[in-house]
């Protein structure tokens, strides 16, 4: 089984900037529902200001921009993989190692049962403390954690289960160390050998889906995004370096990478998004795993009706497709 040792200090978490009006609201509205002995006036207070809250979330998080996208699935309060393993998961047992190098905490792997469904899950972890993150690289795997990722994986295949990874990691880590044992070519041969097996597997984009450390894990029959995750071929700052020589354009280069969930589906990199909780998933972990669980069993249930070579040749067709576009040649009007 996983740990069950207390994971998080609890500590106050500043509203983003764009959230500001909203905890001033609520702020507001807690001081309004302590008064004892409420007056009709007073009760008629609390229900619009209560309206007015849904409201401001709302307007909110539905014109959020990239680069906004990017503070909500970097959230301290976001709920990340251990989380959704004691939420969404009704069993889960633990296995550990790569069999050769050691266990990569960056990348969780083990049995589990969703419903009816038991599946071989994989995830990355960042963690929230200091001690939590250092263990766990703040979700940034080595070449060991994706050599065990892959041989789980290869595991479920053998025993025909689903396969579901949750996608959160800011990238792989960069570290002399990793290159040193081998990083591109592990994340290389995960691509390909992910591309081969012959069972269902489900990829969630659940927070930070960064470059080839996200899509170490991340080839898949169905692709999902959370809804304020976001899904890239490198970090806004990083690509704002490269681009305009300083991390301060990090807004213009979040814009121009198109990474967000709904630019994503348009651009057919993921099949689905899944709605998280009015305000984001941080503010309600229990109903942003109502809302993941769902989507899991019923993308599970529809790849288990598809023959294993017909899966592994939509797989494949699926990441072809991926960035094929049409050239319009315009002829000279002279």
């Amino acid at each position: 089984m996983v740990d069950p040792k207390p994971r998080r200090k609890k500590i106050p978490v500043p509203p983003l900037p764009f959230e500001k009006s909203i905890f001033g609201m609520e702020s507001q509205l807690e001081e309004l529902e302590s008064r004892p002995d409420p007056t009709p006036a007073t009760r008629d207070a609390i229900r619009n200001m209560r309206v007015e809250i849904t409201r401001m979330k709302r307007e909110v998080f539905d014109n959020l921009d990239a680069w906004e996208t990017v503070q909500v699935a970097r959230h301290p309060e976001r709920p990340q993989v251990l989380d959704y393993i004691e939420l969404v998961f009704d069993e889960f047992v633990e296995l550990h190692g790569d069999k050769a190098y050691g266990d990569d905490r960056a990348i969780l792997t083990g049995f589990g049962k969703l419903g009816d469904e038991k599946v071989m899950f994989v995830g990355q972890h960042k963690g929230r403390d200091i001690d939590e993150r250092t263990e766990h690289n703040y979700g940034m795997a080595h070449p060991e954690g994706y050599r065990k990722a892959l041989s789980k994986m290869e595991l479920a295949a053998r025993h025909g289960l689903p396969i579901v990874c949750f996608i959160d990691t800011p990238g792989a880590y960069p570290g002399v160390g990793a290159e040193e044992r081998g990083q591109a070519w592990l994340i290389a041969t995960n691509l390909r050998d992910m591309s081969r097996l012959n069972t269902p597997i489900v990829c969630v984009v659940i927070g930070e889906g960064g470059s080839g450390g996200a899509l170490g894990i991340g080839i898949g029959d169905h692709i999902a995004i959370l809804q304020f995750a976001y899904y890239s071929v490198i970090s806004p700052e990083g690509c704002a370096g490269i681009l305009w020589k300083h991390a301060k354009h990090r807004d213009k280069a979040a814009h121009a990478l198109r990474f967000t969930s709904r630019d994503l589906l348009g651009l057919g990199v993921v099949d689905e998004v899944i709605t998280e909780p009015l305000g984001g998933a941080h503010r309600n972990h229990r109903q942003m795993a109502t809302n993941l669980k769902g989507s899991l069993i019923a993308a599970i249930r529809d790849l288990k009706q598809i023959p294993a070579d017909e899966l592994v040749e939509r797989r494949y067709q699926k990441f072809r497709r991926m960035g094929v576009f049409d050239e319009l040649v315009v002829e000279n009007a002279d």
